[in-house]
């Protein structure tokens, strides 16, 4: 078992305030996050945007271990994910993650390609975590 954490932090309330987010690794440190970041154009990240990276990377990674288990040694994988975050009554909720896959794997049929990533798109474990409708669309290269 893993766990990893983040963290956040928020002073004012409401669209005048301002928060940082920070991850255990380092990788996000004291990013800026608040309603400008999340439904204006200020510098800075929003929950929307830290969960479509976590789908990407955890979907492109789970596609990686599944080719690599299926015996190809070979090839490159890039995915993007767009997570929509729409009004719902008071609140707003995420509604789905688009991911968009573009990849080139050597020896490999574009059907069977299409089978395992479809399989990585509903295992991997944050595709499990979400509670979106899910949809990917493949780009093969051969």
């Amino acid at each position: 078992m893993t766990t990893r954490s983040g963290s956040a932090k928020y002073e004012g309330l409401g669209k005048d305030g301002k928060g940082h987010v920070s991850t255990e690794s380092g990788a996000l440190k004291d990013q800026p996050y608040g309603f400008q970041t999340r439904f204006e154009d200020a510098p800075g990240t929003n929950p929307e945007e830290l969960i479509a990276a976590a789908h990407a990377s955890c979907f492109t990674m789970a596609l990686s271990f599944a080719l690599a288990k299926e015996g190809h040694e070979q090839g490159t994988l890039e995915t993007n994910a767009k997570v929509k975050l729409e009004k719902d009554g008071d609140g707003f909720t995420v509604t789905r993650s688009d991911l968009t896959l573009t990849g080139t794997v050597a020896g490999i049929e574009e059907a069977k390609f299409k089978e395992i990533a479809e399989g990585a798109k509903a295992n991997c474990p944050i595709s499990k975590l979400l509670d979106a409708e899910i949809s990917l669309e493949i780009a093969f290269q051969s």
